[in-house]
C-alpha cells in the first residue's frame, strides 16, 4: 500500500546519466508533441495529461504535465512514452472525445507490456478506437447559442473559457453579452480591458479585438455582441439573429423561477442561473445529480461555487465509507457584495472592510448539499469565514463515519477516486505539504483535495478541501451548459 506521507519529491527516481542532455531530448520530443495536439483538438479530440489538457500548452507545460503524475504514481513517465502514443493516434479516425494520454501510458506500463510498435497500436485500439466506435457520443447538428446575462467575475471567466475551449467550433457560439450601460463613453473598451487583463487570473490566452461600431468583442475569432439592457423585459433575441439561446444569468438579480422566466420570454430555451435558486428549481452540481434533468427542465441552478466543492467530496465519501454527522467550515476568499472599507452593509458583519478582516458569515451551501445529496438531510452544519485574500477557498470537511478506517486506507480511496474514478473531471489532488492558496488560482476542479493535510482518528476524518471559487466554479457552470446543450463527449480510458 502506497505511503501517503512521502515526499513526491523524495521518492526514489531512475536518474539519467546526464541530467541536460536529457531534458533536452525530452523537450525536443515535446516540441513535436505540440503540432500533433492542436491537429488533433481541431478535429475534435482534446488530449489531457492527468486532467491537464495539452492543447495550446507549451513544450515546457507539456513537459511539466509529465512530471505532475510522479506526484501520483509510483512510476512517472516521460516524452519518450508518450510521444509514439499520440503519434500514432494522429494517424486514426476519431471522433469527437478526450482522451487522457497519461493514463493511457501509465495503464499500458502496468500491464508490463514492451514499448515496440505493434504493442502500442494494438492497445489503442482496444482502449480507444474500439470504446469510440460503440460509443454515444453526441452534439448538436449546429453550435448552439449561448447568451451571458452579466459581465462580472463569473461572466467574464466563462467568456474565457468558452472562447479558450471552442474546439472545431461546432459545440457552442457565445453570440451575445448583456450589460447596463456603463456611465462611461468607452465602454465597450473597458469591457474590453477587463476581459483582456485579470488580477488574479492573469492575461487572457488568444486576442481580443474590438469592433466599436458594431458593438462586438471578437475573442479568439468569436463576434460577440455587447446588448445593453437593464432587464430580460427588454430584449427579443430573435431581433440579433440569436436564436433559442441557451441564457446563463450571473447577475443574481432573479433567483426564482418567477423573475427567470422573464429570460424564456426574451427568447431563452433554457436559463442556468449562477447561484442558489430558490423555491423548487433544480440546484445542479455537474458530475453528481446532474442526472436528475431531463429536457423539460428550462430553468435550472448551478448552486453555488462552495456547494459544488463539498457536495463531490461528501459523495464519495458517504457512498463508501456512510457519513454519519458532520460540520462544514468554509474560508473563503472575500467577495464584490463587501466592503473595501468599513461601510453600511445590509449584513451582519459584512460593513467592515474585507481586506482587513476576517469575517464570520453564514453560508447556505451546507444547506444546499440535501438537494444534491438528499440521503445527507439534516447531517451536516456548516458556517463560513470571509478572509483577506482575493480568490481561492478552503473547505474544512469534519466527518465521522459509520466505521473506523487507517488514514492509509482513506487517503488511497481518495487518490484512486481523484485520479481513475468517473469522478476525476471535476476532483482535483495534491500530495505536497508546501502547497498554499495562491497556488490553486485557476484550477478547473470544482474542488481539490488536500492530502497532507488529511486527519484520521478512527472513525472521524478531516478533510482540507481547496477550490478556486470563481474558475473552477466557471468550469462547472459550463459543463452543464454543454450538458443542457446536447454536448457528450467521451473521455478515454473509460473509468466506472
Amino acid at each position: 500500500m502506497k505511503d501517503q506521507n512521502k515526499n513526491p519529491d523524495l521518492k526514489k527516481r531512475d536518474k539519467p546519466d546526464d541530467y541536460f542532455g536529457d531534458w533536452k531530448w525530452r523537450e525536443g520530443l515535446a516540441e513535436l508533441m505540440v503540432p500533433i495536439v492542436g491537429k488533433l483538438y481541431r478535429d475534435g479530440i482534446n488530449i489531457l495529461m492527468y486532467g491537464n489538457s495539452l492543447v495550446n500548452q507549451s513544450p515546457t507545460d507539456i513537459m511539466k504535465s509529465h512530471r505532475f503524475i510522479r506526484r501520483v504514481e509510483d512510476s512517472e513517465i516521460s516524452e519518450l512514452e508518450t510521444y509514439p502514443f499520440l503519434k500514432y493516434l494522429e494517424t486514426q479516425d476519431l471522433s469527437d472525445c478526450e482522451i487522457d494520454l497519461g493514463e493511457i501510458v501509465v495503464d499500458f506500463m502496468n500491464e508490463n507490456v514492451s514499448f515496440d510498435e505493434q504493442n502500442i497500436e494494438q492497445y489503442i485500439q482496444n482502449h480507444v478506437v474500439q470504446p469510440l466506435s460503440t460509443s454515444t457520443n453526441t452534439r448538436p447538428d449546429t453550435p448552439k447559442d449561448i447568451v451571458l446575462f452579466g459581465f462580472g467575475r463569473i461572466g467574464r471567466l466563462i467568456t474565457r473559457i468558452m472562447a479558450e475551449k471552442t474546439g472545431p467550433g461546432n459545440y457552442y457560439k457565445l453570440k451575445a453579452i448583456v450589460v447596463r450601460k456603463g456611465s462611461s463613453e468607452n465602454d465597450l473598451l473597458k469591457r474590453a480591458s477587463l476581459l483582456r487583463r485579470d488580477s488574479v487570473h492573469g492575461a487572457f490566452s488568444g486576442t481580443i479585438r474590438v469592433d466599436a461600431d458594431n458593438d462586438l468583442l471578437v475573442v479568439n475569432g468569436n463576434p460577440i455582441k455587447l446588448l445593453y439592457a437593464n432587464s430580460p423585459d427588454e430584449l427579443n433575441y430573435s431581433d440579433f439573429d440569436i436564436i433559442d439561446p441557451i441564457l446563463i444569468d450571473n447577475t443574481g438579480a432573479w433567483r426564482d423561477t418567477q423573475g427567470l422566466k422573464k429570460h424564456l420570454d426574451a427568447g431563452a430555451s433554457k436559463v442556468v442561473l449562477t447561484a442558489p435558486g430558490k423555491g423548487d428549481m433544480k440546484n445542479i452540481v455537474y458530475g453528481i445529480n446532474d442526472h436528475n434533468l431531463d429536457s423539460k427542465d428550462n430553468l435550472v441552478s448551478a448552486a453555488s461555487c462552495t456547494t459544488n466543492a463539498i457536495v463531490p467530496v461528501l459523495k464519495i465519501v458517504n457512498d463508501e465509507f456512510a457519513i454519519e454527522n458532520g460540520h462544514i467550515e468554509t474560508v473563503h476568499a472575500y467577495t464584490n457584495d463587501q466592503n473595501l472599507i468599513d461601510n453600511y452593509h445590509k449584513g451582519d458583519r459584512r460593513g467592515r472592510s474585507a481586506p482587513l478582516n476576517m469575517v464570520i458569515t453564514s453560508t447556505g451551501a451546507v444547506k444546499a448539499v440535501s438537494k444534491a445529496l438528499p440521503e445527507l438531510e439534516g447531517k451536516l452544519s456548516g458556517n463560513a469565514i470571509r478572509v483577506p485574500i482575493p480568490n481561492v477557498s478552503l473547505a474544512v470537511m469534519n466527518l465521522n463515519l459509520k466505521n473506523f478506517i487507517t488514514r492509509n486506507e482513506f487517503v488511497n480511496f481518495l487518490q484512486f477516486t481523484a485520479f481513475k474514478s468517473k469522478y476525476r473531471e471535476i476532483i482535483g489532488y495534491v500530495n505536497s505539504t508546501e502547497i498554499v492558496s495562491s497556488d490553486f488560482y485557476s484550477s478547473p476542479y470544482a474542488c481539490v483535495i488536500d492530502s497532507q493535510a488529511t486527519i484520521v482518528n478512527k472513525n472521524s476524518v478531516t478533510l482540507y478541501v481547496w477550490y478556486d471559487n470563481e474558475y473552477g466554479y466557471s468550469v462547472q457552470v459550463v459543463n452543464l451548459v454543454k450538458k443542457l446543450a446536447g454536448i457528450k463527449m467521451l473521455r478515454l480510458p473509460i473509468k466506472d
